[in-house]
């Protein structure tokens, strides 16, 4: 009865080895997201899950925000996490602008240091170096935004669906210290079922 009992202690032992390891690698290292809204379409739509990268611009002590290693700094035209800085809510945009540019948003239309970022072949799509976004312009443009330079360290975010996405627009620009992680892969898309393809 003693070794069945202590057989027991040590499959659980393992077990809860297992459980603890599996959530601080979802904490530091990689995790998933589940799109609640129409902000990012085209590009992501409501009840898509998409896969986060917490290493991309930093590796942090799981569990907590202490970074141990730093990381790059995010680029135009990814898709980040981060906490809203009014609610608290998680919520996931594409970064626009990065610290040092000069950014004006008109109609909807992006603008980095006087050029617009549209691209002048493909209708509705902006252009950020290598990375490319459908813009959702349904709902209109939503708010302009007046010339400003984005502080060293923060970065402008917005969604893709510039008509209906509350974003830096309205509650500022991000500190980079402040984003979870990257979103980079696209794995379950609505209506569609199991997807690998990267964002």
């Amino acid at each position: 009865m003693r070794a069945k009992l202590k057989k027991i202690g040590t499959e659980l032992l393992i077990l809860a080895g297992v459980i603890v390891c599996s959530l601080a690698a979802r904490s530091a290292i990689a995790d998933h997201y589940y799109i609640p809204s129409e902000s990012m379409e085209y590009s992501l739509l409501v009840g898509d899950r998409v896969l986060v990268d917490k290493r991309a611009y930093g590796l942090r002590l799981p569990f907590t925000d202490i970074e141990l290693l730093g990381g790059r700094s995010p680029e135009r035209g990814e898709i980040v996490v981060f906490d809203s800085p009014e609610s608290g809510v998680r919520l996931i945009k594409r970064v626009v602008a990065v610290g040092g540019d000069r950014v004006e948003v008109i109609d909807g239309k992006v603008i980095i240091n006087g050029e617009d970022l549209l691209s002048a072949t493909a209708a509705g799509v902006e252009i950020f170096g290598n990375r490319q976004a459908l813009i959702n312009m349904e709902a209109g443009g939503g708010p302009d935004f007046r010339p400003e330079t984005i502080p060293m360290g923060s970065v402008m975010v917005m969604g893709d669906n510039r008509g209906n996405s509350h974003d830096s627009r309205a509650f500022g620009f991000i500190p980079v210290e402040e984003i979870y992680g990257r979103a980079f892969r696209l794995y379950y898309r609505r209506g569609e079922g199991f997807e690998w393809d990267p964002i």
